[in-house]
């Protein structure tokens, strides 16, 4: 009889491998980064943890026993949610893991234009010596996290620490520890022009597409900052830009675009008042170790008992 598999599309070190070992001694383990490793045990994965791409061919095929996949990233928006619905296999995604990284990446972001850090690095590589006009604090200011999840709540503490007013939308409206203020996303317009930074750690669904645009970046204050570090698609990006041409918003702190990788072209390269990153603010060195221990093995555990997955089981009906 042929064993159980479980596929793991990363490179794992032999404590997290012993880890799930342990609770399926039984079962054929095929874990590593290189294509070379897990390609021919795809069809036959009863458990697939990262999605890569090209995949989708065997892992939706007829005779695939896949049942279960478990996604590297937070976001879903990537995979054909349709196609994994209809063939009742259960997704789970990595939300939760970069809540320490994203949140001191959204700092880093807001502080650095704050205190005009991109600006004196520029001045220290021309060996210029120039005060460039800084003046403003961050502290007391107020902050609207647009998208109030694992990563808006770890936001939402550490602004606290800054004495910042925060004001948190969210789908459900459901009032959060550290948030003063909770707003449905329908009432998105209502806290835009209180807030000083607006930062969207929303993820991109049907709803959340194509949010911000003019008429958002109007209502905010000239003095504003922009943050988004949830997905480009979020934001109509021609819009963004003519906002910052404009003077209509004071800058922006980018990790994520409409298209990545940023076209060499882009307006936003060469902008006095932004700050890019190229789709880095949840890398961190405790990647693996939280997706495994924290949510593949708790699943797992319950997986093989029967019983029904607890940890950041997606939901079909909103895309995440």
């Amino acid at each position: 009889m042929q064993k159980r598999k479980i596929v793991i599309t990363n490179t794992l070190n032999q404590n997290l491998f012993d880890q799930i070992k342990e609770i399926i001694p039984d079962w054929t383990i095929i874990a590593g980064k290189d294509k070379d490793i897990w390609q021919d045990h795809l069809h036959d994965a009863e458990i697939i943890a990262g999605w890569k791409k090209g995949i989708e061919k065997e892992c939706l095929a007829p005779q695939s026993k896949l049942k279960w996949l478990q996604t590297w990233s937070a976001g879903v928006d990537s995979l054909p949610l349709e196609s994994l619905e209809s063939k009742n296999i259960i997704v789970t995604s990595a939300n939760g893991v970069h809540a320490y990284p994203i949140s001191e990446s959204i700092f880093a972001l807001m502080l650095g234009l704050t205190r005009k850090i991109h600006t004196y690095v520029k001045n220290q590589q021309a060996r210029k010596w120039h005060h460039s006009g800084i003046k403003l604090e961050m502290h007391e200011k107020t902050i609207g996290i647009i998208g109030v999840g694992t990563i808006g709540k770890e936001t939402a503490k550490i602004a606290k620490a800054f004495g910042m007013r925060v004001l948190g939308v969210r789908h459900s409206g459901k009032q959060q520890e550290f948030v003063d203020e909770m707003y449905t996303t329908n009432q998105l317009d209502m806290v835009l022009p209180n807030c000083d930074y607006v930062v969207v750690t929303l993820p991109l669904t049907n709803e959340t597409k194509r949010l911000f645009g003019s008429k958002q970046f109007d209502l905010m204050k000239p003095s504003a900052f922009f943050i988004n570090i949830g997905r480009g698609e979020i934001v109509v990006e021609d819009d963004l830009i003519s906002a910052l041409l404009k003077g209509i918003i004071a800058g922006a702190g980018l990790d994520v675009f409409e298209q990545e990788p940023l076209s060499v072209d882009s307006p936003l390269w060469d902008m006095e008042n932004v700050i890019i990153t190229p789709h880095i603010a949840g890398s961190t060195e405790h990647y693996n170790q939280r997706v495994i221990e924290n949510i593949l093995i708790p699943n797992l555990k319950n997986y093989i008992t029967g019983t029904r997955l607890s940890v950041n089981l997606v939901d079909f009906s909103k895309g995440y």
